[in-house]
């Protein structure tokens, strides 16, 4: 258990379908030209380009910064144990502030001194060294039970702005000093920070290379055999763990949101199938098995309702299942492809990318729940998207007030990540590599996460809703797809 007890001072602030790789024109011969329209434009949204993989730890680079930052020093935390501290918990707190995009760690090396407690702080010192915030800190051990005491201070108004102490186990220390990180960061800028979350993602181990095999005189080709994993680290890439391990592909990450489970899809059974799986006890439950497609699973903001993509009836349509009377409604019926839903944070509508305009494009359409667990569709589905010629996979941020979209321009042959402001409609291009996909918000809403393809392997990329800050998450030596930023993790106080 972590508990934590703060004191603040007064001071001034400042989804297969929904996250499936882009479709490659080599992914597209890979498609049997038989297929139905509708099922190829489907599964070219849903395939993921797990070429040349190998098993996959995430390794953090920074590719661009922020010319306008805040300096902060973080002075080594003091530590009452025999031993080395297992944890550096101000390397910590100083890396996730640095990649807030708004601050600039002071180097360790430039410090005068290492205060741990007010009475060490000479207020001078810092500010000749630039800084306009410093972060001390010290860690006590008793039995089992690590203690971490931290202290804010604003080095040109020359006070403490922020104490307080978090406590946990000795593997709960990299959460403790998230725990801080978030605590200080909010104090200094007023937003609360996302530094205690965990993202989810897809990987693969190669197991069988492809190789030729000669038949009669005629060459094919046998296609490499994978273990998919589906795997959640924290929010800088470190404490990597596995939550479930198949040969067959895995799609379609999403979190519960309280975080305590995730729902995919899983091709294991040798169709598409909708899991979810509760991350402390590894119990599995199976919610559909339908013949056809049963892909991109949404949770809905208060967690009793997902919703998920089904092709039983004909063409692909969105439906919600309420998971406590487990009733299932179908909310959209059309002849055209409706896929990879996401829900606006008040529950109320549900936006969706469907071609029934001719190309792929955002609709969002508003729900109304009824006694018995039924949800009904309230009026006609409006277009949201109008830019370009394909938006897809858009996710709503926290504040309901713009998307994240993939989108290709009618000239362009890039697929990159838009921003769009609901209220005026007005796009701003965030990304600009070939091959962008699966974007992702960061529960504060000032941080994105996205697939592309790296230099030799798919990696995940972080950037800053302002586009000053980018950094990438690549595997050591491997490839990583389809990126879910999960929910803050409660701490109890």
């Amino acid at each position: 258990m972590i508990t934590s007890h703060k004191q603040e001072h007064t001071a001034s602030t400042i989804s297969d379908t929904c996250t499936g790789s882009l479709p490659t024109l080599p992914a597209d011969e890979m498609l049997p030209a038989a297929l139905p329209s509708w099922i190829r434009w489907v599964l070219l949204l849903t395939i993921v380009s797990f070429i040349g993989l190998a098993q996959a730890d995430l390794v953090l680079n920074v590719t661009h910064g922020n010319d306008k930052l805040t300096t902060i020093a973080v002075s080594p935390f003091g530590w009452t144990g025999n031993t080395i501290l297992p944890e550096d918990m101000a390397s910590i707190v100083d890396n996730d502030l640095t990649l807030s995009g708004l601050f600039e760690a002071l180097p360790r090396n430039n410090m005068l001194s290492f205060p741990n407690t007010q009475s060490e702080v000479y207020y001078r010192d810092w500010k000749v060294l630039g800084a306009a915030y410093l972060v001390t800190g010290r860690v006590e051990r008793a039995l089992d039970t690590y203690k971490i005491y931290y202290q804010l201070f604003d080095i040109v108004r020359q006070k403490s702005i922020s104490s307080g102490q978090v406590m946990g186990e000795e593997n709960q220390l990299r959460a403790l000093a998230h725990h801080v990180s978030d605590i200080v960061y909010e104090k200094m800028t007023g937003i609360k920070g996302d530094f205690s979350t965990r993202i989810l993602y897809i990987s693969a181990e190669i197991v069988t290379p492809a190789k030729k095999r000669v038949r009669r005189k005629k060459e094919t080709i046998v296609p490499p055999v994978y273990d998919y994993s589906l795997k959640y680290a924290d929010a800088d890439g470190k404490r990597v763990l596995t939550i479930f391990k198949s040969r067959e592909p895995i799609m379609s990450p999403c979190w519960s949101p309280d975080g305590s489970s995730v729902a995919y899809v899983s091709f294991e059974t040798g169709r598409s199938s909708i899991f979810i799986q509760e991350l402390t006890t590894g119990k599995r439950k199976q919610i559909t098995a339908y013949k056809g497609l049963n892909s991109s699973p949404a949770w809905s903001p208060d967690g009793k309702k997902i919703a998920f993509v089904l092709s039983k009836n004909g063409s692909p349509d969105i439906y919600i299942l309420d998971m406590p009377s487990n009733k299932l409604s179908q909310i959209t019926s059309h002849f055209s492809i409706d896929t990879e839903p996401d829900w606006m944070p008040d529950g109320n509508s549900i936006i969706f990318t469907s071609n029934r305009g001719g190309s792929a494009q955002i609709y969002q359409l508003h729900i109304e729940s009824r006694p018995g667990g039924l949800t009904l569709a309230k009026g006609e589905s409006k277009r949201l998207t109008f830019h370009g010629q394909f938006n897809a996979r858009a996710k709503v941020f926290p504040d309901g007030k713009s998307l994240a979209i993939i989108h290709k321009g009618k000239q362009s042959v890039n697929f990159n990540i838009i921003i769009q402001d609901l209220a005026t409609g007005r796009i701003r291009r965030l990304t600009s590599s070939a091959l962008e996909d699966s974007p992702s918000i960061a529960p504060g809403g000032r941080r994105l996460i996205y697939s592309t393809q790296g230099k030799t392997y798919g990696e995940l990329r972080i950037v800053s809703v302002d586009g000053m800050v980018r950094y990438s998450l690549p595997s050591a030596s491997g490839d990583v797809r389809e990126p879910v930023w999960g929910p803050s993790i409660n701490f109890k106080k």
